[in-house]
């Protein structure tokens, strides 16, 4: 098999942990803490890590077109139908028990939910997989044409204008133009790292964290990437955020990162933890709402709920990877 990168897959791990965490907290009402947001200004950044790597490692973009974007559906959009039904299934499955205890339904429904937001009742991650699918689209549209890719470069200008427009595009499309960027940065950082010594890129990665937490703690500023929002000067976090992600990809690639057994696990399965852990949250939530007990501002259901999923999610791992349609997994022929 081909050797992993533990680097990347460590971020990934990260990535995941800090998103479940996020997730278990909101859930219990705990996401306004102050030292929790502390940990969201510092990590931010995390989430477009995947778009990042997505073109730090991608060399298929110039495949032929029907080939590519068949590949793409089956590694993507169809476990983004099958979790969401999921999702559905457990989401709806509740409302008549709690209909009876509360009369009216714990969360707005709303039809307009479908294509305004591109997620589903009971798993709204899911959103991350179409905006990644139409990222890798719209790179390989642009590798059709010569010069083209370098359009990207305008693109945080696309998605700052229309967040300023209250990002007016259905299926919260409004990030896939960050996407793009991320994703070409990530190949950009690949084109500047084979070009420098080990000593060269450890400098110039230790340089660009610096800069990164030198102007966090100056400036702060967060991007969010489900709602393409952003918080304080928009142009300076773009900057910030790649400064963040090229940094700390170079110092641990050029450190010759060892293998971390827990979180390098998590990383090397994340699309597992990432589509099986809402449904799980709603679960816990509803089946305890459904007896009249809410888990909202409880740190008891926190301290629960964090290593059941963690558990459950790890426990899932080769069962759902075996079945392609649910990780999107295919082998290539």
């Amino acid at each position: 098999m081909k050797e992993r990168n533990h680097a990347f897959d460590f971020l990934c791990g990260i990535c995941i942990v800090r998103m479940i965490g996020l997730h278990i907290m909101n859930i219990c009402g705990q996401g306004e803490n102050e030292l929790w947001q502390q940990v969201m200004q510092w990590t931010y950044f995390f989430m477009s890590f995947f778009f990042f790597k997505a073109g730090f490692f991608n060399k298929g973009l110039r495949r032929p077109t029907r080939a590519y974007l068949w590949d793409r559906v089956r590694r993507l959009l169809v476990p983004y139908f099958c979790w969401g039904l999921i999702g559905n299934v457990v989401y709806f499955a509740y409302l008549p028990p709690l209909l009876h205890r509360y009369h009216n339904p714990i969360e707005p429904l709303s039809w307009d939910h479908i294509w305004r937001t591109g997620s589903f009742y009971g798993n709204s991650p899911t959103w991350f997989l179409l905006s990644f699918f139409l990222t890798y689209v719209a790179a390989h549209f642009l590798e059709r044409v010569r010069w083209l890719h370098w359009l990207a470069v305008v693109f945080p200008a696309v998605s700052i204008w229309l967040w300023r427009l209250d990002n007016p595009l259905w299926l919260s499309l409004n990030n896939v133009f960050m996407g793009v960027w991320f994703f070409y940065l990530g190949r950009a950082w690949r084109w500047v790292m084979g070009r420098l010594s080990a000593p060269r890129l450890y400098a110039l990665s230790v340089f660009l964290v610096t800069g990164f937490g030198v102007c966090n703690f100056i400036w702060g500023g967060r991007y969010t990437m489900s709602g393409n929002t952003f918080e304080g000067n928009a142009w300076l976090v773009v900057l910030t955020c790649s400064m963040a992600l090229c940094g700390i990809a170079g110092l641990l690639l050029s450190l010759g990162m060892p293998r971390i057994p827990l979180l390098n696990f998590i990383g090397e399965h994340s699309m597992v933890f990432f589509v099986c852990h809402y449904p799980m949250l709603y679960f816990y939530k509803f089946t305890h709402l459904s007896f009249g007990r809410s888990i909202y501002g409880r740190w008891d259901d926190v301290l629960v709920l964090v290593p059941i999923i963690f558990c459950l999610c790890a426990w899932l791992v080769p069962y759902v990877e075996r079945v392609p349609w649910l990780s999107g997994r295919i082998r290539k022929s």
